[in-house]
Formats: C-alpha cells, sequence, structure tokens
C-alpha cells in the first residue's frame, strides 16, 4: 500500500482508509435493517426504492476504502497520509485535475453499486 500521495490514484494513508470502512459498515448496516423495516411493515414494493439511500453510504465507503482515494479530498484537491484531520493541500493544478476527475469516477461507481443493490432488491419476489 502508498504511503505517500499519488495525484488520481491515491490521497488518503491507512488511517482514513479505516474511516472508510467504517462508513461503508455503518452503510451495511442501514441498508440491512432498512430493508428488514420494509419488509417486516409490509410495505409496497414502490417503497423498496428507497433503500439506496443507505445503500449510497455503504457504496461510497466501500469504493472509497478500496481504491485508497477519499472522493470530497478529490473535490477539494487535498489529501491525507498523517494524524486524522491533518489534511494537505495539493500544489499542482495537474494533480487536481486527475483527483477531480478520478473522485467523478467514484462517485459513479458508487451511484451505479447502489443502484444495482436497489434494482436488486426492488425485483426479489419477497
Amino acid at each position: 500500500m502508498s504511503s505517500e500521495y499519488v495525484a488520481g490514484s491515491c490521497n488518503i494513508g491507512k488511517g482514513e482508509i479505516r474511516r472508510r470502512q467504517l462508513v461503508a459498515l455503518f452503510g451495511i448496516f442501514l441498508t440491512i435493517s432498512s430493508a428488514t423495516a420494509l419488509l417486516a411493515t409490509d410495505q409496497s414494493r414502490s417503497s423498496r426504492i428507497s433503500i439506496f439511500v443507505p445503500a449510497l453510504v455503504f457504496s461510497v465507503g466501500f469504493v472509497q476504502s478500496r481504491s485508497k482515494f477519499c472522493l470530497a479530498y478529490g473535490l477539494a484537491g487535498t489529501f491525507n497520509f498523517e494524524r486524522l484531520g491533518k489534511i494537505s493541500r495539493v500544489a499542482s493544478v495537474e494533480d487536481r485535475k486527475a483527483d477531480r476527475k478520478t473522485a467523478i469516477v467514484i462517485l459513479l461507481k458508487s451511484a451505479a453499486l447502489a443502484a444495482l443493490i436497489t434494482a436488486v432488491f426492488f425485483v426479489l419476489p419477497l
């Protein structure tokens, strides 16, 4: 695992990656508990679409932790490999552009994963 900033590829260290893993765990908990509540209360099929939001929380945390890249840091032109909260600024304009591109790709991947989870839950004959 890289322990230094690489434009468009790696902008967070171990502590920040763990933080994203916790977000993913929290998101999967929310997704499962929301799905359980929807099924237990016999809601309409269309209400299953509401699972998208907790699935998105899971997806964003999961994709960021696997990519070792923070979406928000990428959009803001920052990175962190030190203690949590000690954010550094990306100096190069080209590097900030590469980071923004990667951040947008992560957002799209996360939204696609959340949409897939939602679609599967929606079509299940439960």
